[in-house]
Parts: C-alpha cells; structure tokens; sequence
C-alpha cells in the first residue's frame, strides 16, 4: 500500500473509532467520511462494507485480547486468568457501543468479515475456560460459546446508562455463576 493511501486509511480508522465510540456501530458511514473529510466513495473503497470498516478497527484489539489469553495461560492460575480475561474484554467491548450485536451475529455468519475474528477471540476464551475447568474451578456445564454470550451480555449491560452503576457488581455475580470457588476470584 502506498503511503498516502495508508495515511488515507489510518486517518479512516480512528474517526471511525472516535465515531462509533460516540453514536454506537450503526453510525452512518457518510457521517464517517464527513467528518474524515472525506468523500462516502474514498470511504468505501478502503472499506467497501460497515463490518469490513469495524474489521479493520476492531482487529488490533482482537488480536491484543487473544494474545493477553496466550500470556495469561502461562503467568496466572487459570481462575484468575478466566476473570482477567472476562473483565477486559468486557471493558473493550464496551468501549465501541454497539459492537456486540454485531460480533454475535458475526460468529454465526462464516461470510462476516468480522466471523473469523470474533471466532479466534472465542476459542482464547475457551482454551481459557477448559483450563479453569481442569483444574476444577470452573464450571464443567459451559464452553466457549456461553462465554462469548457472556462478554456480549454484560458489555451489554455497560452500554445501559440505567445499568452501568451495577455493571461491576453484575460482573462478579456472572463470575461466581462461572467459578466452582469464586471467592479469591471476585472478591
């Protein structure tokens, strides 16, 4: 990629970043190139699609969450790695408001530009999730999928201004549903 068309393009993703982080996922692509002061169609050639768009800003935060998984596998017990692991992708998926809809029906479509993403990030907290599981301090009754579901639902919760305030308390309970022993965990 040329420089300027790099330059182009970077410049591209942190508006979008700045507006999506404002007015949620669904906001109008032609309001993102306006404010890059760019024209809907150099937008679209760089980004011809609103998941390739979020692809594109979303994927550096993906891979830096399946890494930390990677690390946190081998530096912590495997209790205190799952609920690492769960609060920050639940403070990143809160940060762009919206994205989790998005990444949950990406997971079930192969063709989402988002789908290969949102399935690496899955399988980082199931290898996680089967770590805790064998070392007995987790549940054996959920996989990889219900923790996927579980970031959704309680980076949800954080985009609920009625329930931010209980957002943090509301994560514990879903840990300790999690945790066979949540006590040192949560606590």
């Amino acid at each position: 990629m040329r420089a300027d068309a790099r330059k182009n393009r970077d410049h591209l993703l942190a508006v979008a970043g700045t507006a999506i982080t404002e007015q949620g996922a669904d906001v109008s692509l032609r309001d993102i190139a306006r404010r890059a002061d760019v024209g809907l169609a150099t937008l679209l050639r760089h980004f011809p699609t609103r998941e390739a768009l979020l692809d594109a800003l979303l994927r550096t935060s993906f891979d830096d969450l399946t890494a930390k998984a990677g690390r946190l596998e081998t530096s912590s017990s495997p209790e205190d790695a799952l609920v690492s692991w769960l609060r920050d992708c639940v403070a990143w998926t809160t940060e762009y408001r919206g994205v989790t809809v998005l990444m949950a029906a990406a997971i079930e479509d192969p063709e989402s530009a988002l789908h290969a993403s949102c399935v690496t990030l899955r399988a980082a907290g199931a290898r996680l999730l089967t770590r805790a599981q064998a070392a007995g301090v987790a549940r054996s009754d959920i996989d990889g999928d219900d923790v996927f579901a579980l970031v959704a639902m309680l980076a949800w919760l954080g985009d609920q201004p009625a329930l931010t305030p209980r957002a943090d308390h509301l994560f514990g309970v879903v840990v300790s549903a999690v945790l066979e022993n949540p006590a040192t965990a949560v606590g």
